[in-house]
Protein backbone atom coordinates (compact mmCIF):
# COMPACT_ATOMS: atom_id res chain seq x y z
CA UNK A 1 0.00 0.00 0.00
CA UNK A 2 2.83 2.41 0.81
CA UNK A 3 4.41 1.65 -2.53
CA UNK A 4 1.14 2.32 -4.41
CA UNK A 5 0.62 5.66 -2.66
CA UNK A 6 4.12 6.82 -3.49
CA UNK A 7 3.68 6.05 -7.15
CA UNK A 8 0.30 7.82 -7.33
CA UNK A 9 1.59 10.89 -5.52
CA UNK A 10 4.61 11.21 -7.77
CA UNK A 11 2.48 10.87 -10.92
CA UNK A 12 -0.05 13.55 -9.78
CA UNK A 13 2.74 16.04 -9.04
CA UNK A 14 4.10 15.56 -12.54
CA UNK A 15 0.73 16.33 -14.04
CA UNK A 16 0.38 19.56 -12.10
CA UNK A 17 3.84 20.76 -13.21
CA UNK A 18 2.95 20.14 -16.89
CA UNK A 19 -0.22 22.20 -16.43
CA UNK A 20 1.75 25.13 -14.98
CA UNK A 21 4.27 25.16 -17.77
CA UNK A 22 1.40 24.96 -20.36
CA UNK A 23 -1.58 27.23 -20.95
CA UNK A 24 -1.66 28.99 -17.54
CA UNK A 25 1.82 30.68 -17.72
CA UNK A 26 2.37 34.49 -17.73
CA UNK A 27 1.72 36.63 -20.87
CA UNK A 28 5.44 37.20 -21.42
CA UNK A 29 5.71 33.66 -22.66
CA UNK A 30 3.39 34.44 -25.73
CA UNK A 31 5.20 34.53 -29.09
CA UNK A 32 4.68 37.97 -30.69
CA UNK A 33 3.77 36.28 -33.99
CA UNK A 34 5.41 36.27 -37.44
CA UNK A 35 7.79 39.14 -38.06
CA UNK A 36 6.52 39.60 -41.64
CA UNK A 37 3.39 41.46 -40.44
CA UNK A 38 5.50 44.40 -39.26
CA UNK A 39 7.20 45.17 -42.57
CA UNK A 40 3.88 44.83 -44.48
CA UNK A 41 2.34 47.68 -42.45
CA UNK A 42 5.47 49.83 -42.70
CA UNK A 43 5.25 50.00 -46.52
CA UNK A 44 3.33 52.79 -48.25
CA UNK A 45 0.06 51.40 -49.75
CA UNK A 46 0.27 51.09 -53.47
CA UNK A 47 -3.48 51.80 -53.90
CA UNK A 48 -3.01 55.54 -53.48
CA UNK A 49 -0.49 55.66 -56.29
CA UNK A 50 -2.97 53.77 -58.44
CA UNK A 51 -5.62 56.31 -57.52
CA UNK A 52 -3.29 58.98 -58.78
CA UNK A 53 -3.03 57.01 -61.97
CA UNK A 54 -6.79 56.82 -62.13
CA UNK A 55 -6.94 60.55 -61.74
CA UNK A 56 -4.62 60.81 -64.70
CA UNK A 57 -6.87 58.47 -66.58
CA UNK A 58 -9.79 60.64 -65.56
CA UNK A 59 -7.94 63.59 -67.05
CA UNK A 60 -7.62 61.62 -70.23
CA UNK A 61 -11.36 61.03 -70.21
CA UNK A 62 -11.86 64.74 -69.74
CA UNK A 63 -9.76 65.37 -72.82
CA UNK A 64 -11.84 62.88 -74.75
CA UNK A 65 -14.98 64.67 -73.61
CA UNK A 66 -13.55 67.94 -74.86
CA UNK A 67 -12.82 66.32 -78.22
CA UNK A 68 -16.37 65.05 -78.35
CA UNK A 69 -17.58 68.55 -77.65
CA UNK A 70 -15.44 69.81 -80.51
CA UNK A 71 -16.96 67.20 -82.79
CA UNK A 72 -20.42 68.32 -81.76
CA UNK A 73 -19.50 71.92 -82.42
CA UNK A 74 -18.29 70.88 -85.83
CA UNK A 75 -21.57 69.12 -86.46
CA UNK A 76 -23.43 72.24 -85.40
CA UNK A 77 -21.28 74.28 -87.70
CA UNK A 78 -21.96 71.81 -90.45
CA UNK A 79 -25.65 72.01 -89.63
CA UNK A 80 -25.42 75.75 -89.81
CA UNK A 81 -23.60 75.15 -92.99
CA UNK A 82 -26.56 72.60 -94.09
CA UNK A 83 -29.06 75.45 -92.76
CA UNK A 84 -27.18 78.04 -95.28
CA UNK A 85 -27.82 75.69 -98.28
CA UNK A 86 -31.50 75.28 -97.39
CA UNK A 87 -32.09 79.02 -97.96
CA UNK A 88 -32.01 78.38 -101.68
CA UNK A 89 -28.44 79.38 -102.47
CA UNK A 90 -27.72 75.93 -103.89
CA UNK A 91 -31.03 75.63 -105.79
CA UNK A 92 -31.49 79.07 -107.29
CA UNK A 93 -29.29 81.57 -109.07
CA UNK A 94 -29.75 85.19 -109.87
CA UNK A 95 -28.67 88.73 -109.16
CA UNK A 96 -30.29 90.08 -106.04
CA UNK A 97 -32.50 87.02 -105.83
CA UNK A 98 -34.29 86.83 -102.52
CA UNK A 99 -37.07 84.95 -100.84
CA UNK A 100 -40.64 86.15 -100.39
CA UNK A 101 -42.95 87.86 -102.79
CA UNK A 102 -46.23 86.90 -104.41
CA UNK A 103 -47.40 86.56 -107.99
CA UNK A 104 -48.18 89.97 -109.41
CA UNK A 105 -51.81 90.88 -110.18
CA UNK A 106 -52.37 92.25 -113.67
CA UNK A 107 -54.10 95.60 -114.00
CA UNK A 108 -55.36 97.35 -117.16
CA UNK A 109 -53.05 99.73 -118.92
CA UNK A 110 -55.60 102.46 -118.27
CA UNK A 111 -55.61 101.82 -114.49
CA UNK A 112 -55.46 105.01 -112.41
CA UNK A 113 -52.44 103.60 -110.60
CA UNK A 114 -49.32 105.60 -111.43
CA UNK A 115 -46.48 103.85 -113.24
CA UNK A 116 -43.64 102.87 -110.95
CA UNK A 117 -40.64 105.16 -111.01
CA UNK A 118 -37.40 103.27 -111.79
CA UNK A 119 -35.84 104.68 -108.61
CA UNK A 120 -38.69 103.27 -106.53
CA UNK A 121 -38.56 99.71 -107.84
CA UNK A 122 -35.67 97.28 -107.43
CA UNK A 123 -35.65 94.58 -110.09
CA UNK A 124 -33.93 91.22 -109.66
CA UNK A 125 -33.79 87.97 -111.58
CA UNK A 126 -34.00 84.38 -110.40
CA UNK A 127 -33.93 80.88 -111.90
CA UNK A 128 -32.92 77.38 -110.84
CA UNK A 129 -29.30 76.37 -111.12
CA UNK A 130 -30.06 73.23 -113.13
CA UNK A 131 -32.94 71.73 -115.11
CA UNK A 132 -33.47 68.11 -116.06
CA UNK A 133 -33.99 67.03 -119.68
CA UNK A 134 -37.77 67.11 -119.30
CA UNK A 135 -37.96 70.32 -117.26
CA UNK A 136 -39.19 73.61 -118.66
CA UNK A 137 -36.96 76.44 -117.38
CA UNK A 138 -38.73 79.14 -115.39
CA UNK A 139 -37.42 82.68 -115.17
CA UNK A 140 -38.64 84.94 -112.38
CA UNK A 141 -38.59 88.73 -112.57
CA UNK A 142 -38.88 90.11 -109.05
CA UNK A 143 -39.89 93.70 -108.38
CA UNK A 144 -39.72 95.27 -104.94
CA UNK A 145 -41.46 98.60 -104.38
CA UNK A 146 -39.30 100.57 -101.95
CA UNK A 147 -41.63 103.58 -101.96
CA UNK A 148 -44.72 104.32 -99.90
CA UNK A 149 -46.93 104.54 -102.98
CA UNK A 150 -48.61 101.63 -104.77
CA UNK A 151 -47.85 101.66 -108.47
CA UNK A 152 -47.95 99.51 -111.60
CA UNK A 153 -44.91 98.12 -113.44
CA UNK A 154 -44.71 96.97 -117.05
CA UNK A 155 -43.45 93.39 -117.29
CA UNK A 156 -44.31 93.06 -120.97
CA UNK A 157 -41.91 91.03 -123.15
CA UNK A 158 -40.67 94.13 -124.96
CA UNK A 159 -40.22 96.25 -121.84
CA UNK A 160 -38.70 93.75 -119.40
CA UNK A 161 -36.63 91.87 -121.96
CA UNK A 162 -35.32 88.39 -121.15
CA UNK A 163 -32.59 86.82 -123.26
CA UNK A 164 -30.83 83.45 -123.19
CA UNK A 165 -27.29 83.05 -124.53
CA UNK A 166 -25.27 79.88 -124.81
CA UNK A 167 -22.21 80.11 -122.55
CA UNK A 168 -18.99 79.61 -124.45
CA UNK A 169 -20.75 79.81 -127.80
CA UNK A 170 -19.20 81.05 -131.02
CA UNK A 171 -20.94 84.41 -130.70
CA UNK A 172 -22.73 86.43 -128.05
CA UNK A 173 -26.04 86.56 -129.89
CA UNK A 174 -28.96 85.29 -127.82
CA UNK A 175 -30.52 82.02 -128.92
CA UNK A 176 -33.85 83.21 -127.48
CA UNK A 177 -35.32 86.58 -126.54
CA UNK A 178 -38.72 87.49 -125.17
CA UNK A 179 -38.98 90.43 -127.59
CA UNK A 180 -38.23 88.46 -130.79
CA UNK A 181 -41.74 87.21 -131.43
CA UNK A 182 -44.00 87.68 -128.37
CA UNK A 183 -47.51 86.31 -128.36
CA UNK A 184 -48.73 89.67 -127.08
CA UNK A 185 -46.61 92.66 -127.98
CA UNK A 186 -48.43 95.11 -125.71
CA UNK A 187 -47.56 96.08 -122.14
CA UNK A 188 -48.22 93.82 -119.19
CA UNK A 189 -48.85 95.93 -116.10
CA UNK A 190 -48.71 94.35 -112.67
CA UNK A 191 -49.75 96.04 -109.45
CA UNK A 192 -46.85 96.53 -107.03
CA UNK A 193 -48.14 97.54 -103.58
CA UNK A 194 -46.11 99.97 -101.50
CA UNK A 195 -43.29 98.20 -99.68
CA UNK A 196 -44.22 94.85 -101.25
CA UNK A 197 -42.54 92.41 -103.64
CA UNK A 198 -44.21 90.84 -106.67
CA UNK A 199 -42.99 88.09 -108.98
CA UNK A 200 -43.57 87.65 -112.70
CA UNK A 201 -42.72 84.19 -114.06
CA UNK A 202 -41.84 83.43 -117.67
CA UNK A 203 -41.69 79.82 -118.93
CA UNK A 204 -39.27 78.88 -121.71
CA UNK A 205 -39.94 75.77 -123.79
CA UNK A 206 -36.30 75.66 -125.02
CA UNK A 207 -37.20 76.65 -128.56
CA UNK A 208 -34.96 79.11 -130.37
CA UNK A 209 -36.11 82.50 -131.66
CA UNK A 210 -35.15 85.10 -134.24
CA UNK A 211 -35.79 88.87 -134.30
CA UNK A 212 -38.95 90.08 -135.98
CA UNK A 213 -40.58 86.64 -135.89
CA UNK A 214 -38.20 85.39 -138.56
CA UNK A 215 -37.75 81.64 -138.93
CA UNK A 216 -35.52 80.49 -136.09
CA UNK A 217 -32.91 77.74 -136.37
CA UNK A 218 -34.35 74.25 -136.17
CA UNK A 219 -34.28 72.25 -132.97
CA UNK A 220 -34.18 73.20 -129.33
CA UNK A 221 -31.54 74.22 -126.87
CA UNK A 222 -29.42 71.21 -125.94
CA UNK A 223 -27.56 70.29 -122.76
CA UNK A 224 -25.07 72.88 -121.54
CA UNK A 225 -24.65 76.07 -119.56
CA UNK A 226 -26.65 79.17 -120.46
CA UNK A 227 -26.62 82.82 -119.47
CA UNK A 228 -29.86 84.59 -118.64
CA UNK A 229 -30.20 88.35 -118.76
CA UNK A 230 -32.97 90.81 -117.96
CA UNK A 231 -33.15 94.44 -119.13
CA UNK A 232 -35.74 97.03 -118.19
CA UNK A 233 -35.77 100.80 -118.74
CA UNK A 234 -34.00 102.67 -115.95
CA UNK A 235 -32.87 99.45 -114.28
CA UNK A 236 -29.39 97.90 -114.14
CA UNK A 237 -28.97 94.72 -116.18
CA UNK A 238 -29.71 91.58 -114.18
CA UNK A 239 -27.88 88.32 -114.92
CA UNK A 240 -28.01 84.67 -113.91
CA UNK A 241 -26.81 81.34 -115.28
CA UNK A 242 -28.33 77.86 -115.41
CA UNK A 243 -27.60 74.41 -116.76
CA UNK A 244 -29.66 72.16 -118.98
CA UNK A 245 -28.61 68.70 -117.83
CA UNK A 246 -28.13 65.70 -120.10
CA UNK A 247 -30.08 63.24 -117.95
Amino acid sequence: MLIAWAMTSGSGGGTRDDGKSGGSGPARSIDPGPSSSGPAISQQPGGRDESGGSAGSGGSDGGTGASSGGANDGASSEGASSDGASTGGADTAGSGAGGGGTAGRQVPAGSPLPECEPAAVRLSLRTKVSYGPDDKPKFELIAKNTSSTTCKADFGPKNAVLTVTEAGGEDDDPIWSSKDCPAAAGPLFLKVPAGATVIHTVDWNRTLSAPGCATPPAGKAGPGTYLLEAKAPGEPVQRASFVLAKD
